[in-house]
């Protein structure tokens, strides 16, 4: 009989402790529950982190294919990996920035770190991506100027401090149960409060004090439309402004007027007043993809910081918190070598790329003098003939990224890896498809939203034609150059070692944790420069000996205010395209619901206001429409919604056709796609009528725009 397991939930990035057993016989996972041991969860867990822990209901790949023709032929590793290596290494000797890698937060730390380190010191390509350049590079960028770091100030002990929960642009109710739990027992206390902000009503505003609906895509505007009334009332915490920050004065002589931010950002003055007023207590302000995934989204994270600053609310019980994605999104961070090198060190300071690259024992020449450009960038440069081969690892571009139809059509052009242990839409594409080995099987850690390290476990071994993803990366990278890992097969604990050591006294220190450590303790928070400390609330230390209670990794050792624009929508609404296309998550589905195929069905649904319904009323036959924009179509299933505001339409973003519509517009300084708004409109299931803003019918078809 099998034993019980602990081992981390790799759904979303709460970082919940499981218990999971194996099969008696064969292969795969028994049973899982929630483990009462775990420090960051108590025993808690929500239903799709166990459900597809236990049983994902994706089709799984069992063994390697080839392209031979039109079609996928299964094949031996030894063909896979040989076919791999041969392409890859004709390619780097014309120009390794020909070849571009895309990784994931579904990785563990090991693998993650050991694909940053085959992309950077074994091919040497600056076309690397983990996949947070899609989700939380906004919030990173805006940290790093704020604090001179990356990740949130605050942890997971801060919430039941908190008298005020701010909650924008995001869904925990959906998104992070387990974490929203938290958060609603708080704000249930006596004196405690939870306001949304969200241009739709969402399940997280459905138990909301006050919800603030505002146009879709203004967040800075009202963020700044809130810091301008509180500087006008006197509300400023000057003592804290003055001991610990630098820039408010250049800050202050920015701010619009009240009356007119609030407009741009279609609330009245009354709710700006009422978000101000809720600063005044000691305020956790959370937001997730609804900030981050914009244009906007830089400015609007750096907007949402300041207010924090301005009002004091840093330190226990208060702070900017945002939301990470998938599960392993910070391990990504801190790993892999996409924005910074592992440890945080900075991607372009010398000194570091020196470190580095002797730690790795390559050339530092190999190394790329460029972070790259995120996904968006580097389907841009395929498409402009720079890159001629992609190797894809535990993500699903073809349905995730903005402008899909694009994606698929670059991708059909190069010489495509696609390295995945379920059937995605992206393995259709592909020439050679490695099949990896899934969380139950495989060893290693992870890295949740509040910097806590903890084990992923294997209690079922894989079957003979299945690898695990650290053993083919290791196998590819020793191909190109066979002094980068020792095997395969590689032992993941001697992979986490050299990871940490390589961030000893960095801002993200790993150094004093082990996998003994770990074993003992469960999880521990970085920064954890020995192994008996951990991290806590950062940048705050009240029992300083000197007095100062802050210090910030920054030039002047302060926290940083900054002076956010509005730059406007990247497409906004005209007659032709009238309405705005926004997307959320549903929660019983995630990322591309690759792991719990066919639960989204082949037509997405459509919320849109019962109002804006019956002014297209005519467009509909037997509930269905299409959403039509400037990149694609998709027919939909109409629900009428009056929690989505009139000429909005609320789409699922999980949906594998919701991308067909979304557009390819990045933030300038993060290159964060902008996910969350593009114009729209509607059309006949037949696309032959449709209506747009002046009532009238406009018959065609996009060709003819």
């Amino acid at each position: 009989m099998s034993y019980w397991k602990p081992t981390t939930c790799m759904r979303c990035a709460v970082g919940c402790g499981q218990q999971q057993r194996g099969v008696d016989e064969g292969y795969g996972i028994d049973t899982v529950r929630g483990n009462r041991n775990h420090p960051v969860s108590n025993g808690l867990a929500c239903e799709r982190g166990i459900r597809e822990t236990e049983n994902p209901s994706g089709e799984w790949l069992t063994e390697p294919l080839v392209r031979r023709g039109d079609t996928l032929k299964p094949t031996s590793w030894a063909t896979a990996l040989g076919i791999v290596a041969s392409e890859f290494i004709q390619t780097i000797a014309e120009d390794p920035n020909r070849i571009a890698v895309l990784g994931s937060g579904q990785q563990t730390n090991e693998a993650a770190y050991a694909l940053g380190k085959v992309a950077r010191a074994g091919i040497g390509t600056e076309h690397f991506d983990a996949n947070t350049t899609l989700c939380m590079s906004s919030a990173v960028t805006a940290y790093y100027d704020a604090f001179g770091s990356d990740a949130p100030p605050c942890t997971y002990d801060d919430i039941p401090k908190a008298e005020t929960h701010v909650v924008w642009g995001a869904n925990p109710a959906a998104a992070h149960p387990v974490l929203y739990r938290w958060i609603l027992d708080s704000a249930s206390e006596p004196d405690s409060r939870l306001v949304v902000v969200d241009p739709v009503r969402s399940e997280t505003a459905a138990d909301a004090d006050r919800c603030v609906q505002l146009e879709a895509g203004t967040d800075v505007e009202l963020a700044r439309a809130i810091l301008a009334r509180l500087v006008e009332t006197d509300r400023v915490d000057r003592a804290f402004v003055d001991e610990a920050t630098d820039g408010y004065d250049e800050l202050v002589e920015s701010l619009p007027a009240v009356e007119c931010a609030a407009a741009t950002a279609g609330v009245s003055v009354e709710a700006v007043d009422a978000l101000a007023d809720a600063f005044e207590d000691r305020t956790l302000v959370y937001w997730g993809m609804g900030v981050n995934q914009s244009t906007n989204g830089t400015d609007a994270a750096r907007s949402l910081i300041n207010l924090c600053l301005a009002t004091g609310n840093m330190g226990p019980g208060s702070g900017p918190f945002s939301l990470t994605g998938q599960a392993n999104s910070m391990g990504a961070r801190v790993v892999s070598s996409k924005e910074a090198w592992p440890g945080h060190r900075p991607f372009t300071d010398d000194d570091h790329r020196a470190a580095v690259a002797d730690h790795w024992d390559v050339p530092l020449s190999r190394l790329p003098e460029s972070p790259g450009p995120g996904p968006v960038g580097i389907v841009d440069e395929i498409n402009r003939g720079h890159i001629d081969a992609c190797w894809t690892v535990a993500t699903n571009p073809v349905v995730g990224m903005p402008d899909a139809t694009n994606v698929r059509r670059s991708l059909d052009d190069i010489f495509l890896v696609v390295q995945d242990a379920f059937r995605s839409e992206t393995v259709e594409y592909a020439d050679v498809v490695l099949p990896a080995a899934t969380w139950g099987e495989s060893e290693g850690t992870t890295m949740n939203m509040e910097r806590r390290v903890s084990k992923v476990t294997a209690v079922s071994d894989t079957i003979d034609t299945v690898r695990r993803d650290l053993d083919i990366i290791a196998a590819i990278g020793n191909r190109i150059d066979e002094t980068l890992f020792d095997g395969p097969p590689v032992d993941p604990e001697s992979v986490f070692d050299e990871f940490a050591a390589l961030t000893e006294g960095t801002p993200a220190d790993c150094s004093g944790i082990t996998y003994d450590r770990l074993d003992a303790e469960l999880a521990v928070r970085w920064p954890a420069p020995d192994e008996s400390t951990e991290g806590g609330y950062r940048y705050h230390d009240p029992d300083a000996d000197d007095g100062e209670t802050w210090s910030f990794p920054t030039d002047t050792g302060r926290a940083q205010f900054t002076e956010p624009t509005y730059k406007g929508l990247p497409e906004p609404t005209d007659a032709t395209y009238p309405l705005t296309l926004t997307t959320g998550r549903r929660a019983e589905a995630y990322n591309t619901d690759v792991r719990a195929d066919g639960q989204t069905g082949d037509v997405p649904t459509a919320r849109i206001h019962p109002e804006t319904a019956g002014q297209y009323v005519q467009l509909f036959d037997r509930g269905r429409t299409v959403v039509e924009s400037r990149r694609g179509s998709v027919t939909v299933d109409l629900a009428p919604d009056d929690a989505v505001p009139p000429e909005t339409i609320w789409m699922d973003i999980h949906n594998t056709a919701v991308n067909e519509l979304t557009l390819p517009a990045v933030d300038p300084e993060s290159n964060e796609p902008n996910y969350k708004q593009c114009a729209v409109r509607l059309a006949t299931p037949d696309t032959s009528s449709t209506v747009t803003r002046n009532g009238l019918p406009r018959t065609g078809t996009l060709g003819s725009d």
